[in-house]
């Protein structure tokens, strides 16, 4: 079965790049590898760059320090 779907220019310059790259037969193809990476979500940088000391000072309740 096949199906019309509407994107954007800018989405289908993204898509025929990613199927490209990827050696996908077919766009079809290209949006299911797409859709079934698992992604790994980084915390690196979240606190951004205070010192491990000042962070974990923050961390603590007032009234825990002396």
């Amino acid at each position: 079965m096949t199906t019309t779907i509407q994107i954007r220019e800018e989405t289908l310059d993204l898509l025929k790049r990613i199927k490209e790259s990827s050696n996908a037969k077919s766009y079809d193809e290209t949006i299911i590898n797409v859709l079934s990476m698992k992604t790994k979500t980084s915390l690196a940088g979240f606190l951004g760059k205070k010192p491990m000391k000042k962070i974990l000072d923050d961390l603590r309740d007032k009234h825990d320090r002396i």
